[in-house]
């Protein structure tokens, strides 16, 4: 078996990998680089009873992989390009031949995947880490978990300005539900709930208009979303929206969260 291991920012992450067939997952919170990938290895073999000998290699990504050397505990390791292991798990995960690929963590990535390669197309500052910021401001609390839920009770009618109150039907395609302006019509009646939704709308639009652009650009019409943004339940109602925007399909597959482990074990 091949493990790629993604040392990210927050989280550790590790993907098992035989036959081009995902062989089990696990993620470790992120500590110094040698000791989360070190504990993310012993996590993985113990959950799937493995022995270290089965592992032949462990490919390893992520901006704490140039911590890693030769090897860990004994197993030849070998550094993917982050980019190039998103990309091609992204494909995999979602079964498909070419579409852009979104790596939706602290920040945002977006790339081109197809057969003939990986090509990163640029990205934004907006992501995990934003959320986290504007409601730790807004909200005064930076738990993730507890803002998904508040934001269950809210209304994007009490915080964003849409295209429905500036005029009464249509501004050419666009549907009177669509976002004229984030935070445009937040005003003291506006709850928690609210302004929770409101984080979460800004965020993901963002990043979906981003990837719809450069979808159109390459002329693609499948888009797949990776990281561990893709659990968040709003994301899914949130992305649905562009189908009236935009002649894309979001793809929302299962261990997406793991795509960039799992395609770096890949490109072994």
């Amino acid at each position: 078996m091949t493990a790629g291991i993604d040392l990210g920012i927050s989280a550790t992450k590790i993907a098992g990998l035989n036959d081009r067939e995902p062989r089990g997952f696990c993620t470790v919170a992120a500590e110094e680089p040698v000791a989360s990938a070190s504990g993310a290895l012993g996590r993985f073999l113990s959950e799937r009873r493995l022995q270290l000998r089965e592992i032949e290699r462990l490919a390893v990504t992520g901006v704490g992989a140039a911590a890693l050397g030769g090897e860990l505990l004994g197993v030849p390791c070998v550094r993917v390009d982050e980019f190039q292991a998103t990309g091609r798990g992204g494909l995999l995960l979602a079964g498909l031949e070419q579409a852009i690929v979104v790596s939706m963590g602290t920040g945002t990535a977006i790339l081109r995947a197809a057969a003939d390669g990986v090509r990163h197309m640029g990205g934004s500052g907006v992501g995990g880490g934003t959320i986290q910021g504007l409601a730790a401001r807004i909200l005064h609390t930076a738990d993730v978990p507890l803002l998904i839920e508040t934001a269950a009770t809210g209304s994007l009618a009490n915080v964003d300005l849409q295209v429905g109150d500036l005029l009464p039907a249509y501004v050419g395609k666009l549907p009177s539900h669509a976002t004229a302006s984030n935070f445009g019509k937040l005003r003291g009646r506006a709850t928690r709930g609210d302004c929770a939704l409101g984080i979460l709308n800004l965020v993901f639009q963002t990043i979906g208009v981003l990837a719809a652009f450069a979808a159109r650009q390459e002329g693609f019409r499948d888009i797949v979303l990776t990281g561990k943004l893709t659990d968040v339940p709003q994301a899914r109602q949130i992305f649905a929206g562009f189908a009236d925007l935009y002649p894309v399909t979001f793809h929302f597959p299962e261990h997406a969260e793991y795509a960039t482990a799992l395609g770096a074990a890949l490109a072994l």
